[in-house]
């Protein structure tokens, strides 16, 4: 099989120093790539953290049947995307980057007279309430507050299906902070039907190094042990792609 594995996270600039990010290391996504390799699969690794694989890279894969690509901002990533997912033939895609959920879409200070009120609204004793674009290479540090305006970035998990057209084993996952095994387990699946992905592993942020939900298998999710994961899922992945074979 040709899989495609996208880990790490993405950066969203604010200015060309400054950027919104997360805490993800890909280290999940590049384990679950390297235990592909190591099963004959050939294998593709989008990361932001190639490090995460390069360490065992030399003694795990050789060339052949390897390829990694390094991004560092959304943007990139998306492009990295475009440009694999409709013509790469990839049987399989993980898509397990934490991905930004907003890009920074302006900077701003309040200008003279207008300010911000505890209620939530902004007023001006000088007409209209009125925000100054601060927008730069290097955003200056000289003002008592700014204001980053924050627009929704594109799902790219949402353009697989139907932008590039894949239609291979789709992998999604899901992260929440703070919920029921049971909230965790209804978002998952209707976040699975929603991107047409095959399978999910989902788990929240207080259990993230420990274990995952995996399915839905045989119309369940299982909840799998972390060192287990990359295995677990590539019996799947291999599963559901013999079975489309043989149909």
């Amino acid at each position: 099989m040709k899989i495609l594995v996208t880990a790490g996270n993405t950066q969203a600039p604010v200015d060309r120093v400054r950027c919104l990010t997360n805490i993800f290391t890909g280290r999940t996504g590049a384990s679950i790539a390297l235990h592909a390799h190591l099963r004959g699969h050939e294998v593709t690794l989008l990361t932001s953290h190639p490090e995460t694989a390069m360490d065992r890279q030399a003694v795990a894969c050789p060339p052949e049947r390897w390829g990694l690509h390094a991004y560092r901002t959304f943007d990139d990533l998306q492009d990295l995307m475009a440009q694999q997912v409709p013509a790469g033939g990839f049987d399989a895609l993980v898509h397990s980057a934490a991905v930004s959920d907003y890009l920074p879409a302006g900077v701003y200070n309040a200008a003279n007279h207008t300010r911000f009120n505890a209620d939530g609204r902004w007023t001006s004793d000088r007409g209209a309430p009125m925000l100054v674009n601060r927008a730069a290479g290097k955003i200056k540090s000289d003002l008592p507050e700014l204001w980053l305006r924050l627009a929704r970035a594109p799902k790219l998990v949402d353009r697989i299906r139907s932008d590039w057209a894949f239609l291979g084993v789709l992998v999604k996952f899901k992260l929440e902070v703070g919920v029921s095994d049971d909230a965790l387990l209804d978002t998952a699946e209707r976040s699975r039907r929603h991107s047409a992905a095959d399978l999910m592993v989902a788990n929240t942020l207080e259990g993230t190094d420990s274990w995952a939900f995996l399915g839905p298998i045989g119309g369940r999710y299982d909840r799998v042990e972390r060192p287990a994961l990359p295995s677990r899922l590539l019996d799947e992945i291999e599963r559901l792609h013999a079975e489309r074979h043989r149909g």
